[in-house]
């Protein structure tokens, strides 16, 4: 399945941005740095990313308990400036491991279930795989997102495009 393919991309270009967020001063990752109601430094835009995968496998396609329950601090507060950018990073990965097992056990069949989600606009009928790929691409626009951020405050970011981990070297 193309999403378990792009789901494997994402979490090896997950590794070199945690690797990248760890190497920067975390006065600079907590800085206020986007206008607006939210996400306001990279640490918002951190903790939103799995956030946002967290809450549609868990509250609207499985219909349980999100990871975040799961942590002592509140993932949805609007602000994470004061957060630790570890407790972020093994928050996302907790959301990770809860993702792969989901997809071990996914079905071809399951990709085409509808289900009904009340939206800003009214209720809107999704299937499984377009809940995934909008998980996907969101995690895609975002890290893009810290990316820029990053590269505004003078840091040197990691290329994360998809052609850096795909292909096979020519023997």
């Amino acid at each position: 399945m193309t999403e378990t393919i792009f789901y494997d991309y994402l979490l090896r270009s997950r590794r070199d941005l945690f690797m990248f967020l760890r190497s920067l001063p975390d006065d600079a990752i907590s800085r206020d740095v986007i206008p607006g109601k939210r996400f306001h430094s990279i640490k918002d835009l951190v903790i939103h990313i799995p956030i946002i995968e967290d809450s549609w496998l868990h509250e609207d396609i499985l219909k349980d308990q999100p990871v975040w329950e799961g942590f002592p601090d509140d993932v949805e507060k609007a602000y994470h400036a004061t957060d630790s950018l570890e407790w972020m990073l093994e928050y996302w990965l907790a959301v990770e491991k809860s993702t792969l097992a989901y997809l071990e056990k996914l079905e071809a069949s399951t990709l085409t279930s509808e289900f009904s989600i009340e939206m800003r606009d009214g209720f809107k009928i999704f299937t499984v795989a377009e809940i995934l790929w909008h998980v996907m691409q969101h995690e895609v626009r975002h890290s893009a997102q810290i990316m820029v951020l990053a590269r505004q405050l003078g840091f040197d970011p990691p290329q994360l495009d998809l052609i850096r981990y795909v292909g096979r070297v020519e023997s």
